[in-house]
């Protein structure tokens, strides 16, 4: 058995209340989703699976999960119930306004939960000199990758 079928498998089995506030690591970062019942998850896709911005979605918990472990974010102040949460984060199905540093996944998720688009990770981010380096740099180099990969496009008069 493969680990990503080890993986699937531990997800499937994993139960978490209707609402909850879920989340997964990737390399860079840690993807944020609310859990809307039946094995569905409600997220901004963003720049998760391409270099265009994603818009906000429904996905099963595997495609959500994308092969990695996901668990329950505890959260302190939560200003809606559970119903409440599911139909907010349901309300932005389909928007189309990821921003990186101000409309991401994890503003989506705090957003339902309580009433206020916050990212910690932006924040953590930024209140780092160091961290503003290594941000920079990553900005640069998708810049890079963007110019490229647009300059390679067949030009339409």
């Amino acid at each position: 058995m493969t680990n990503a079928t080890t993986e699937s498998t531990a997800i499937r089995n994993e139960h978490f209340p209707l609402g909850a506030h879920i989340v997964t690591p990737r390399r860079w970062y840690t993807h944020h989703g609310i859990y809307i019942g039946a094995g569905q998850v409600v997220h901004y896709e963003g720049l998760s699976s391409s270099l265009r911005r994603g818009r906000v979605t429904k996905v099963s918990l595997v495609e959500f999960a994308q092969g990695h472990p996901v668990r329950m974010q505890d959260e302190a102040d939560v200003a809606y119930s559970a119903v409440e949460v599911v139909a907010r984060a349901c309300s932005r199905l389909g928007e189309d306004a990821y921003d990186v540093l101000r409309n991401n996944c994890e503003h989506l998720c705090s957003w339902c939960l309580v009433g206020a688009a916050r990212s910690p990770q932006v924040e953590r981010l930024f209140s780092s000199s160091r961290a503003v380096e290594v941000a920079a740099g990553v900005l640069t180099v998708l810049v890079s990758v963007w110019s490229t990969a647009r300059g390679a496009l067949p030009l339409i008069n």
